[in-house]
């Protein structure tokens, strides 16, 4: 110990000084009882113009229904009118298994804040429960912090209570927002 650095009841060295022997080195290897981050795990990189087919197939699987002019309008999106890229696909053996389309938004509705907009995401069926979607969301939300986005949202189908629940796991609350909306037809 050097004459620079305090001891407290219990034996424990508080450095004052960066570099000194106590000091805890947080870029070293993870400590043993902490396991690695699922975006760690499962592969999530920026969501590119080729995804198409593979987005539409997961999409089909989930909802059974053929969402493809849907698909090929967010992707065009996402690649081409947003200045910042934030969607992304989770692989697994260079295979995409899971995905989530998001926007940031510099300001809406009155609001100034920064927020991200989460408007689809979805994990093929043979992936769920594997930490596809916790690395897609994982990732999003560590890509949006460096952007400094203040707050995340999305709409959910109120009856959609396997969405709810992994929102919920994930960290999300329901808004202090309210949505209105009046059908036309």
């Amino acid at each position: 110990m050097t004459s620079d650095s305090k001891t407290r009841s219990g034996g424990i060295t508080i450095p004052q000084h960066v570099g000194e022997a106590a000091e805890i080195n947080y870029g070293g290897e993870a400590a043993p009882d902490y396991g690695p981050l699922a975006r760690d795990r499962i592969p999530v990189r920026s969501m590119a113009e080729g995804d198409l087919h593979a987005l539409v197939a997961i999409d089909r699987r989930i909802t059974g229904l053929d969402r493809a002019a849907y698909f090929k309008r967010k992707l065009a999106d996402a690649l081409t009118e947003s200045d910042v890229r934030v969607s992304l696909v989770a692989e697994l053996d260079t295979v995409p298994v899971g995905f989530i389309m998001a926007r940031v938004d510099l300001g809406e509705f009155g609001r100034v804040e920064t927020t991200a907009v989460i408007d689809t995401i979805g994990v093929d069926p043979d992936y769920q429960n594997k930490g596809v979607g916790r690395a897609l969301v994982s990732q999003l939300l560590a890509n949006l912090g460096t952007l400094r986005v203040e707050k995340v949202r999305t709409e959910v189908d109120w009856q959609d209570h396997d969405l709810l629940a992994y929102l919920d796991r994930n960290g999300f609350r329901p808004s202090q927002q309210l949505c209105f909306d009046q059908p036309l037809i």
